[in-house]
């Protein structure tokens, strides 16, 4: 709680709530006002994506960039496909400067809207597959950012299962089909699944009453379970639905993200995801510096977390080994 109220505060100190950046704008005189659009993949009251936008905002201050005095700030959210396909339209059109991207969901709409203006996307899983980029190193065209993961990092769940669980001998894979994404991240833990002893079944999920379903049939079929859940909107969007049923069928699980963890969820290990807003600002900043969007090459994560809820593992009658609580990052309690 602490932390939420620290970033309302940082956020009020820029001029009010982030939708309201651009009208402390409007006054400014003197040299060029740079502009900046940010089209969001979560709901305008959504902490997390509150968050991101504080340390988005905290890395352009660090490059010289204040909102409202040298920056304008044009956000949009969009939790759905038809909102973020509306919002994309209206910030290419607007022709800002450079748009920062969250998330494939994002990305993808801003690139049919326009391949003039510079985007820098953060979060996005496979820019190359998706057709955002042509390669890593040059990205080409009019976009390039952060991805989210590599798909090797899946199989750190499944040892992070074992590892707090040793019994485990089946885990429920948790996806989205309609994402390739989740096909890629439960091909990785498969390969990894027989040298860890566990049998692994992916669970296709497209809404939450096939959540509750999926997960309910699999806890009754036999002991010894866990669950992994695979990084998706999907999930995010249902992670308290998720999270209660890992708990009430005493499942042990793995999430992709802290923000799982901190709503009550066992564990989880993941790239950090503020970090890529930092570094997102520094990509703009470069932008508004006159560097080429095709010669900034895309970026893999740098910072990882490990993040265990000592609270929700008392609750199964988990014992955290010594050394997996010292190599965490955090332990909530």
């Amino acid at each position: 709680m602490a932390s939420y109220i620290a970033r309302r505060k940082f956020l009020a100190a820029l001029g009010g709530a982030a939708a309201a950046w651009p009208l402390a704008a409007n006054a400014q005189q003197g040299p060029r006002m740079r502009r900046v659009g940010v089209l969001m993949s979560t709901a305008a009251d959504d902490p997390e994506g509150q968050a991101r936008i504080a340390a988005f905002a905290q890395g352009l201050q660090q490059t010289g960039w204040v909102v409202g005095d040298n920056v304008r700030v044009d956000i949009r959210f969009g939790v759905d496909n038809a909102n973020l396909r509306k919002y994309a339209g209206e910030l290419a059109a607007s022709a800002p400067d450079v748009i920062l991207a969250v998330g494939s969901s994002a990305a993808a709409p801003l690139l049919q809207a326009t391949r003039t203006v510079p985007i820098v996307f953060a979060l996005v899983a496979d820019p190359v597959g998706a057709g955002f980029v042509d390669s890593l190193a040059r990205p080409g065209g009019n976009a390039t950012g952060f991805t989210l993961f590599e798909y090797g990092i899946s199989t750190k769940w499944l040892e992070l299962l074992k590892e707090i669980a040793p019994g485990v001998t089946r885990a429920a894979v948790i996806r989205d089909p309609a994402i390739a994404v989740g096909l890629g991240q439960f091909g990785a833990i498969q390969a990894a699944a027989s040298s860890l002893n566990v049998e692994v079944i992916p669970v296709n999920v497209r809404d939450a009453g096939e959540v509750e379903r999926a997960i309910t049939a699999f806890a009754r079929s036999s002991g010894s379970d866990g669950l992994i859940v695979t990084g998706s909107a999907l999930a995010v969007a249902h992670r308290q639905l998720i999270i209660g049923l890992a708990a009430q069928h005493r499942l042990p699980a793995i999430y992709p993200a802290r923000f799982f963890v901190a709503a009550g969820g066992l564990s989880s290990y993941w790239p950090n995801f503020l970090d890529q807003f930092r570094r997102a600002a520094a990509y703009v900043d470069r932008i508004l510096n006159g560097d080429k969007v095709a010669d900034l090459p895309v970026q893999a994560p740098t910072k990882f977390e490990l993040v265990i809820n000592l609270k929700t593992a008392k609750a199964l009658g988990l014992e955290m080994p010594p050394m997996l609580l010292a190599r965490a990052d955090e332990v909530i309690e």
